[in-house]
């Protein structure tokens, strides 16, 4: 998997799976943004993995939501996997 994260880090990175869950189940970033009363913005940078600080409260949020565990909605690249 090519690495989208400009925050890679020698240990590897988390990547967060929202666009691929959303895609899979038909909903829309705008729907998610509207139920969750998150702003678009800050929603864009989780989806495109771009968010260096996660919110934990946000993800918990999230995860409720789309009926997935912490597990489902991320998965971990490890190091040598990442392209640089």
């Amino acid at each position: 998997m090519q690495s989208t994260n400009e925050y890679v880090t020698d240990f590897g990175h988390l990547h967060l799976r929202i666009e691929e869950i959303l895609k899979d189940r038909g909903i829309s970033k705008t729907k998610v943004c509207k139920e969750l009363d998150i702003p678009r913005t800050n929603f864009n940078r989780y989806c495109q993995n771009k968010q260096t600080r996660w919110d934990l409260k946000f993800l918990c949020k999230l995860c409720l939501y789309l009926k997935v565990d912490l597990g489902e909605l991320t998965e971990y690249i490890p190091p040598n996997l990442e392209s640089k």
